[in-house]
């Protein structure tokens, strides 16, 4: 099982810039697969606690019985354009992709059940400091921290 903590050790100063940009904003957007296969994409909320990546789902809701079904998810971070003329300030946006593992009951939330990551990938697609190539970096246990770049 690969958490948030893992991450953070293996690859800080990337760890640190993705999660900047899912605690810049409350809400992020979730992928989940459905019962025929097709993707089901949610808004939730998630929080990185004691090297942890948790996220709930609300008492019935279709995104808890889709990772029940299938633990499989892909997580997004809020979404902001770049600014025209200062394209290079743009912080671009974050990925985490893995498998949702109940964890209980939500505490001191709505009802619900709470749900921890493990984690297969972390992106950050950005641009370069010049502004002149999207730079996509991405972590995997497997092959850590890579990099590749494209006009």
């Amino acid at each position: 099982m690969t958490t948030w903590r893992d991450v953070e050790e293996a690859a800080p100063e990337f760890a640190a810039r993705v999660r900047g940009l899912f605690d810049a904003h409350k809400h992020k957007t979730i992928a989940t697969l459905r019962a025929d296969g097709g993707p089901r994409i949610s808004g939730i909320e998630a929080s990185f606690d004691g090297g942890e990546l948790t996220f709930g789902s609300m008492t019935h809701a279709r995104k808890g019985a889709d990772l029940h079904r299938d633990p499989r998810f892909s997580l997004h971070s809020a979404t902001v354009d770049p600014v025209e003329g200062a394209e290079a300030d743009w912080p671009g946006e974050a990925k985490v992709s893995g498998l949702a593992l109940p964890a209980g009951p939500i505490v001191g939330g709505p009802p619900g059940e709470l749900f921890r990551a493990t984690i297969t990938s972390v992106t950050h697609t950005h641009l370069n400091p010049e502004a002149t190539l999207l730079v996509v970096e991405w972590w995997t246990p497997t092959h850590g921290l890579r990099s590749r770049e494209r006009e």
